[in-house]
């Protein structure tokens, strides 16, 4: 069973029961939004983001049901963040998609466009951000058609953290970032780049996840959590949240 929760923040919410309803619903609008998409302007270009959520919901983009309802020519793919790890890496963002439902798809290798993890953060930051500038260039889109994103038990969404100065970076579209814990360093977009897109989506699950969803959505962000400033500027913002995820709000 779905709701559709209305005094939050200005976002919209649709709670389902669990994670695998959730990430039916999220197939079914990443279908939606590709076939319209490809009708408006001859492509669709999405950002995935990794985490334990959006698992079930890639792998289902993988089976005939969606998979078969999309044309992957048309479906260019990109990453909001990726660990500075081999694409070979379990830890990997782009091999968690790929295992679920890329090498199952009919995408021409060239539509995936994945950040290069395994090299050094800055190089890899700066071989993105060029990467994003020439597919949108001359675009009357300059950003994505859908950004896919998970909020962590901290509050923090693709690789930028609570209190990181990159929160505040407004010239570059992606950025490195050095973590000290867990110890893997990161690639990023940043938050301008994220609210560019036409629309985003949460997806979230999990009791763990009530306190942040609570924060964020319902006592409006005070204490600006990364997850909390993503707002597309002239775009949609729809969070898909379990009950679980859901009880506090």
């Amino acid at each position: 069973m779905e709701a559709v929760v209305t005094n939050v923040r200005p976002a919209q919410v649709s709670i389902y029961s669990d994670r695998e309803t959730l990430s039916h619903a999220a197939a079914e609008r990443f279908v939606s939004l590709a076939h319209a998409a490809v009708l408006s302007h001859g492509r669709f270009a999405t950002a995935l983001s990794g985490g334990s959520t959006p698992r079930r919901f890639y792998s289902l983009l993988g089976m005939p049901l969606y998979r078969d309802s999309i044309d992957w020519k048309r479906v260019h793919i990109f990453w909001t963040d990726e660990r500075c790890v081999a694409p070979s890496h379990e830890d990997s963002n782009y091999k968690l998609a790929a295992d679920a439902f890329l090498l199952k798809a009919a995408l021409p290798g060239e539509n995936i466009h994945r950040i290069r993890g395994e090299e050094e953060p800055a190089l890899a930051a700066a071989e993105y951000q060029e990467v994003l500038r020439r597919y949108f260039i001359g675009s009357q889109k300059p950003g994505f058609d859908l950004v896919v994103l998970g909020a962590g038990v901290d509050g923090h969404t693709a690789s930028l953290f609570p209190g990181s100065p990159l929160l505040q970076e407004s010239s570059r579209e992606v950025v490195p970032v050095y973590l000290e814990k867990p110890g893997v360093s990161r690639v990023s977009l940043t938050l301008p780049m994220i609210n560019r897109a036409a629309e985003v989506i949460f997806l979230v699950s999990g009791e763990d996840k009530a306190d942040i969803v609570y924060e964020v959505l319902k006592f409006n962000n005070q204490k600006q959590y990364p997850a909390g400033l993503v707002q597309p500027v002239d775009g949609i913002l729809t969070w898909f949240l379990d009950k679980a995820a859901a009880a506090r709000i």
